[in-house]
């Protein structure tokens, strides 16, 4: 008996020791079982490529307070898991910490922790929350930030209020980081900042509200080198007062700067003031790039008239900062054609007028966080060498032969096209309200032709002269006093997810688009047969659809389904061409740039030595040289992307952050054509909720009665058959006693 005991006991301390040895492995062998649908508590493959390919140390900062209210006490165990993954596939060269935050108690009062100075060092300030706690609604202020420190640069993300897209912004900010570094190290000359300042403005600068004039050089010296301590000393401050230096006069005529003149005239109190001008601006200036950075606005404020006031420094220092990284390209290059009556991406100088269309500077913006967006007018330029992918987006204007040579041969190199078109130029009668539709009179719809069409037809799509209507669409709230209920808005589209693409993977994750003015887009089946193109439809609409051609009228209110459901069916909406196409320009003459032709002033001189050239017998004849015009026939494997709408490119479509799918499928779409479908992947890896399929109205019938009727039918039957059992069994039994 005590032998078994002490078997018994081997056999416990066996098992615990393996136990232990398990535990101590799992504490430095990393092992996940990520069975998501998308993986989403795992990292991407292209952020273990990003912090494995470190060459400097990074070091994370993060700054959590501890018993958060939900929904967000479990953020900082997300991150600390997400930080852990990064560490796993990590050089040397990353390290992560978290800070304690709370504050210390005190008698007096609560002092601050270390853990909150370092984080307002770094910009990390508390945000304040909605706490539901013993049925009482209460506020309290909160640590969610983190910040990113990779050699002298600090990247951070303040305010942490979700798990959506957290890896996408830390493994962007990493590369971003990685980047600067190595764009500022192969700088061969410093980047200027210029300040002109005029003494004048001190005469007039008590009048306007304008103090520390005199002060503002050196305050802005002081920026400067605060900045060139992490930007390995790549900035040259100089200073320029225009009223003494004739030669800064002459400089800044070339920069749009703020500039006041003033007559001579007394003040309240009867002091002379003299008349004069005066010039304030900040200019940063790298290879022929220029940016300008105002330090006085006039803000026309209505009743008060202009208003002047000066710009802070804390954000002339962020400007300065962000505009480092516009100077010196950290980031790849992407073209957008910016002349033929395009969509403008910035908002021009001087107060937009009625009839100025909005710029699209949501797109620029989210563009720009990963691209370095070089603006192109094919008018004056060829498309630069370093341009990979090209966006066109309605133009207005007829393209010239030699424009889209330009555009054809761009592509023959291998180069993509994100083409967005509108079929119809909206045109809105003078005098019209801002509203968007008019009982009386809306607005004309006329096709756009542009010959843009025509090289589009030779590589096998094109774009018809219609509109989609679809059944399954946005619904507008109806007001009130207008009868209440939905109006559907049939022209703006609800993209299903059974109608997206999911077979390519930057659009996997993305189950649900809305569209505006949006027309259909067809194949030209020869052209894709002949050149064996690849021809992707990326979404299409329900099979509730159907097209408005001929005159077109949006008004909601005079639009409706057509009476047979033989007229509607499914359209494709947006194709992806890639292959090899051959050039629209075979067989045909090979335009030449326009020259513009400048009116010739001679002289007397000029005509006598003219005369003279003509008089001498040339060596020999250019007249019968023949320079042979090469180009590309058959391009490069190259990629053409064709959405029949730019309202997705809007302000109005688009958020602010980049979150909604609309956004993420524009930004994916990008980022394909770029071949960085890595980053479309990762940027799309979490969603905020999965879409339920739709259901037929036949399949939602078929379940209201069966949870209605079947349910209690089958309870019963059940029962009888229960019953029926019991039955036979005490008959067998009853048989059993008898005999």
């Amino acid at each position: 008996m005590k032998k078994e005991n002490m078997n018994k006991f081997y056999k416990f301390l066996t098992y615990l020791v393996v136990f232990i040895l398990i535990n101590l492995a799992a504490t430095t062998l990393f092992f996940r079982l990520d069975l998501t649908k998308d993986g989403l508590y795992s990292i991407s493959d292209v952020s273990k490529k990003v912090v494995s390919t470190l060459r400097e140390p990074l070091t994370i900062h993060v700054f959590f307070s501890k018993n958060l209210p939900a929904p967000y006490n479990n953020l900082e165990r997300y991150l600390r898991d997400l930080l852990t993954e990064y560490g796993i596939y990590a050089s040397r060269y990353f390290n992560y910490q978290f800070h304690d935050v709370s504050a210390k108690d005190n008698l007096a009062d609560q002092k601050t922790s270390a853990g909150q100075e370092l984080a307002t060092n770094y910009g990390i300030y508390p945000v304040q929350i909605q706490n539901i706690e013993k049925d009482e609604v209460k506020f309290q202020k909160v640590y969610m930030g983190m910040a990113m420190i990779h050699g002298d640069m600090i990247e951070k993300l303040p305010t942490i209020t979700s798990t959506e897209g957290l890896e996408y912004k830390i493994t962007t900010s990493i590369k971003k980081m990685n980047n600067k570094i190595s764009s500022l190290l192969r700088l061969e000359n410093k980047i200027q900042v210029k300040l002109f300042l005029s003494s004048s403005l001190e005469i007039v600068a008590p009048y306007i509200n304008i103090s520390g004039l005199s002060e503002l050089p050196q305050k802005l010296e002081n920026i400067v080198d605060e900045l060139n301590g992490k930007n390995y000393g790549k900035l040259d401050f100089s200073k320029f007062d225009p009223n003494k230096n004739p030669e800064a006069m002459d400089a800044q005529k070339k920069y749009n700067l703020f500039r006041l003149q003033w007559e001579s005239q007394k003040d309240r109190f009867g002091k002379e003031i003299p008349g004069g001008t005066g010039v304030a601006g900040l200019v940063m200036e790298y290879n022929q790039k220029i940016i300008e950075i105002p330090l006085i606005q006039a803000i026309n404020v209505p009743l008060f008239g202009t208003q002047y006031k000066q710009a802070g420094l804390d954000q002339v220092k962020k400007t300065i900062d962000e505009g480092i990284e516009n100077l010196i390209d950290i980031n790849e290059n992407i073209g957008y054609l910016s002349d033929h009556g395009t969509i403008a991406l910035t908002r021009g100088y001087g107060a937009p007028t009625q009839q100025q269309e909005e710029p699209i500077t949501r797109f620029y913006s989210l563009l720009s966080k990963g691209y370095s967006v070089k603006q192109i007018k094919l008018k004056d330029e060829a498309i630069p060498s370093n341009i990979n992918c090209l966006i066109i987006s309605r133009p207005k204007e007829e393209f010239s032969d030699y424009v889209l040579f330009q555009i054809d041969q761009f592509l023959m190199k291998g180069k993509t096209l994100a083409i967005f078109l509108d079929a119809f130029n909206e045109i809105r009668p003078a005098r019209q309200n801002q509203q968007y539709f008019s009982r009386n009179q809306g607005p004309f719809y006329i096709p756009l032709k542009t010959g843009l069409e025509k090289l589009l037809n030779h590589y096998g799509i094109k774009l018809k002269n219609s509109y989609i209507m679809d059944e399954y669409c946005y619904k507008q709230r109806v007001d009130q006093r207008y009868g209440g209920g939905e109006q559907p808005i049939y022209f703006a589209p609800l993209i299903k997810n059974r109608n997206i693409n999911h077979q390519l993977d930057f659009l996997k994750n993305i189950e649900r688009l809305i569209m505006i003015k949006i027309s259909p887009i067809e194949l030209v089946q020869k052209q894709i047969k002949d050149y064996q193109i690849q021809a992707k439809t990326l979404f299409s609409s329900s099979d509730k659809s159907w097209e408005m051609t001929g005159k077109i009228n949006l008004n909601p209110y005079f639009i409706s389904p057509p009476k047979s459901s033989d007229q509607q069916k499914s359209y494709p909406l947006a194709y992806l061409l890639e292959g090899q196409f051959p050039s629209y320009f075979v067989g045909k003459s090979i335009p030449e740039k326009p020259v513009k032709e400048e009116p010739e002033v001679r002289t007397e001189q000029d005509s006598k030595e003219k005369k003279g050239e003509s008089e001498k017998k040339p060596d020999f004849d250019l007249s019968k040289l023949k320079r042979e015009k090469s180009f590309l026939k058959k391009g490069k494997p190259a990629k053409i992307l064709l959405l029949g709408s730019t309202e997705i490119l809007k302000d109005n479509v688009l958020d602010e952050e980049g979150k909604s799918a609309n956004a993420i499928f524009l930004m994916n779409s990008v980022d394909y054509l770029n071949n960085r479908e890595d980053i479309a992947l990762m940027r799309a890896k979490h969603q905020r909720f999965n879409l339920l399929e739709e259901t037929k109205s036949g399949t939602k019938t078929f379940f209201k009665t069966f949870n209605i009727l079947g349910l209690p039918m089958l309870v019963i039957i059940t029962g009888i058959i229960i019953w029926i059992r019991r039955k036979s069994r005490k008959r067998k039994i009853q048989l059993m006693f008898k005999k």
